[in-house]
């Protein structure tokens, strides 16, 4: 390697089997498993090139009507399979058909860690948030266990179906709901008062299979419904908050300032369980409703729901709110955190969705490892293209950031090994007057993302020059 030839700093020092694989002034060669915005992305983002030849692509059944979204579709290609890329967006499928047996080169970065479903399988993530949940009343005491208290009451069908049975005596009345394990998108939710009303488990389905050939009923979760969620505009909502995990060890977290609120198309209502409209806020059920509109959508964005929120109840009041958004990201990342193999090459961008109660006390409902990449209208489309880009901004493949960077235009680094605290002068939805040191988390502040990655690469520039 010549003298002057420019190396990222994850490959100074290290030698390479691969000639090809460092990445100096040469273009830098994508892959990508999916038609929606992430490809929108990655070919216009200067210096990349995606890499031809044949390899499946799997196209998105859900992409949105160009026309109202308000961009060109994309047309259908192929690529190649071998191991000539430095980044690849893949799918779940492809990773977890291929991960073991492939072997990767310093310089490349691939989109998933490989037991990434320890944390978005709904059984497995509470399972693993009871386990450290335990572990902390057990080693710093009951009152560090409240921190937990973030998910609503659940069990695993059918094997804790009597565990569960046992706790519905206890309750009479209340609601619950059923979710499929490792479904998505709202498939198979149903809510029910009453043990008779689960139809399709039957007794005999929770006994250890005596027969081999049985098949093996499909894993639930079953959970005590929020039957008290902070309403507007009568309507229910749950919020989708971007997190960016670049190590689990150590663990190393990011934040996207802006997300959206998905709103029901119906109004809340305990007297109409079975109505999906009322307490489904996935897009994929809502769209279906017999009076949506796709134009306007059942969304706001976080920076509008954060202003509502602020104007109704007090900055303070959201402030306490949005810190328990930070407490379940980090509790529930640290209780996969020696679990998740880790591995450099390795990145996860995780779509959280949360719902305030009443009380405004976030509750987790669930994490997802693929979070629809697929725009809905002009305005979903641009958010999703500003997060894609900045992602790709932290992850620098083309070395121009110091490596000591607290914010990448919309992302915030919210852990490093510990909490990050924000610097002064970035002080965004603090109350007025602050001048203690706040956590560095902006989620539904300001994100002018453009002006930020000016300043910052201006900035990343003289540093590395002197």
């Amino acid at each position: 390697m010549s003298k002057g030839t420019k190396v990222p700093g994850y490959m100074q020092g290290k030698g390479s089997r691969n000639p090809r694989g460092i990445i100096g002034d040469r273009e830098i060669r994508y892959k990508c498993s999916l038609q929606n915005t992430i490809l929108d992305v990655l070919r216009g983002r200067p210096g990349w090139q995606e890499v031809p030849g044949q390899n499946n692509i799997q196209p998105n059944v859900n992409q949105a009507n160009p026309k109202q979204a308000g961009f060109q579709s994309i047309p259908p290609i192929t690529r190649n399979s071998d191991g000539d890329w430095d980044f690849y967006w893949c799918d779940r499928e492809w990773l977890a058909q291929n991960y073991d047996t492939m072997f990767l080169y310093e310089h490349q970065k691939i989109l998933h860690f490989r037991n990434h479903y320890e944390l978005t399988r709904k059984n497995l993530m509470v399972k693993n948030l009871k386990r450290l949940k335990k572990q902390t009343e057990r080693e710093l005491g009951k009152a560090e266990g409240q921190s937990f208290e973030f998910f609503p009451t659940t069990y695993e069908l059918p094997s804790e179906y009597h565990i569960f049975v046992e706790e519905f005596k206890k309750n009479p009345g209340i609601i619950w709901i059923m979710k499929p394990a490792a479904r998505a998108q709202g498939r198979g939710i149903f809510l029910f008062r009453r043990l008779k009303d689960i139809t399709d488990w039957k007794k005999g389905e929770y006994q250890p299979l005596s027969d081999p050939n049985r098949e093996v009923p499909e894993t639930y979760v079953v959970q005590r419904y929020i039957e008290n969620p902070y309403l507007i505009g009568g309507r229910k909502f749950d919020v989708r908050v971007y997190v960016l995990v670049v190590s689990y060890n150590p663990l190393k977290v990011w934040l996207y300032r802006s997300g959206f609120a998905r709103f029901s198309n119906t109004r809340f209502s305990l007297d109409s369980i079975e109505d999906t409209y009322v307490h489904l806020t996935n897009v994929a059920i809502q769209k279906n409703a017999p009076d949506y509109d796709p134009d306007k959508g059942c969304k706001w964005s976080t920076q509008q729901l954060r202003k509502y929120l602020s104007a109704k109840h007090g900055v303070e009041a959201v402030k306490k709110a949005f810190k328990g958004i930070d407490n379940i990201i980090i509790k529930s990342l640290q209780s996969v955190q020696k679990i998740i193999i880790n591995d450099k090459h390795c990145f996860e961008m995780y779509g959280y969705d949360v719902l305030f109660d009443s009380d405004l006390k976030p509750w987790l409902i669930e994490i997802n490892a693929s979070p629809s990449l697929t725009a809905s209208g002009k305005e979903d489309y641009d958010l999703k293209f500003g997060l894609l880009n900045d992602l790709l901004n932290v992850l620098d493949l083309e070395n121009r950031l110091t490596g000591k960077e607290k914010r990448v235009g919309g992302w915030d680094l919210l852990w490093e090994d510990g909490p990050i605290l924000a610097d002064d002068g970035n002080m965004e939805c603090a109350p007025n007057g602050t001048t203690a040191s706040i956590p560095n988390s902006f989620l539904g502040c300001h994100n002018e993302r453009k002006r930020q990655l000016r300043e910052l690469y201006t900035a990343a520039q003289s540093i590395k020059k002197s």
